[in-house]
């Protein structure tokens, strides 16, 4: 199975628990955005760029555009 960039960023926190706490969340919230909603809610993309290092480009593109982004590294 492929890893999402939203699967990705859990796995690089440390797991949904760690991430959630990071997020100052339940580790439930994270279960929705994997399972349920398939997105990440747009108020925590930025945050999750910050604990994670994956792009808010990657996490959101519906949002923030490949494109500007890698233009503007």
């Amino acid at each position: 199975m492929i890893e999402t960039p939203l699967e990705r960023a859990v796995q690089r926190a440390g797991g949904q628990t760690a991430l959630a706490k990071a997020l100052n969340k339940k580790q439930a919230h994270i279960w929705g955005w994997i399972n349920r909603d398939k997105k990440v809610p747009a108020e925590q993309v930025i945050p999750i760029e910050k604990i994670t290092g994956v792009p808010r480009y990657e996490l959101r593109p519906d949002i923030y555009p490949p494109e500007e982004y890698k233009k503007a590294s």
